[in-house]
């Protein structure tokens, strides 16, 4: 059964940055997709994208295109989420979760899910 940690969550000012790390352990988290999820207070957690086990397909929400970019280094076991021009809205758990399939599924299905990493983006 695959394992995730995520890492590198952090209190950051608008506009800024920061790099969530997303390490799995089993033999199948390198060749399958991965997807981030968030969720703020008193909401529901929502996706926030998604990178296949090739790295050759990417998704992401509206909400953070253009801003936000996944990549996975499979040597390494980790996937990343790049995140730029942060906004207060960003503000909630990050969470990493493996898909299924090594393709990106719609709408993504997790399988498993760890404590998550949390983000806060102050004005």
């Amino acid at each position: 059964q695959v394992h995730v940690v995520e890492s590198g969550g952090g209190l950051v000012q608008a506009g800024g940055s920061l790099r969530l790390s997303c390490t799995g352990s089993g033999h199948t988290f390198s060749t399958g997709a991965t997807a981030w999820f968030r969720q703020a207070p008193g909401k529901n957690r929502e996706f926030v994208g998604a990178i296949s086990g090739s790295s050759h397909d990417e998704e992401y929400a509206h909400s953070v295109k253009g801003r936000f970019f996944i990549s996975r280094d499979n040597l390494k076991s980790t996937v990343y989420l790049h995140m730029h021009s942060l906004k207060p809205e960003d503000t909630a758990r990050y969470y990493c979760t493996p898909g299924k399939y090594s393709i990106i599924e719609t709408p993504f299905v997790g399988t498993t899910w760890g404590q998550g990493t949390q983000v806060t983006v102050s004005s």
